[in-house]
């Protein structure tokens, strides 16, 4: 449980530091791959950012742990970064 709580004050952190800030495409598409994506999956979709290799492996260790949250918790996560995002967004389109 505190690792769901600490994502989700890193995302509103990343997310909604400014009112006037956009939600990056790449923070979203990694935050639902971090969630939902297998493994495999998720470590080609984060090799686009050529981290090196100690902090990909750490990604992973990490992402390990996530996939052993129950798929209910994950999804009630997810619904709650989603919300988190269309707050982010809807401040953004506010400020146009």
């Amino acid at each position: 449980m505190r690792l769901s709580v600490s994502l989700l004050l890193i995302t509103l952190a990343l997310c909604c530091y400014e009112a006037n800030s956009s939600v990056c495409p790449a923070l979203t598409t990694e935050l639902t791959g971090f969630l939902l994506a297998s493994d495999v999956l998720f470590e080609l979709q984060i090799g686009k950012f050529n981290a090196p290799a100690e902090a990909v492996e750490a990604k992973m260790n990490v992402k390990k742990c996530i996939s052993e949250i129950s798929s209910g918790r994950i999804l009630l996560i997810e619904a709650i970064l989603g919300q988190i995002l269309a707050k982010c967004s809807a401040n953004d389109n506010a400020n146009i």
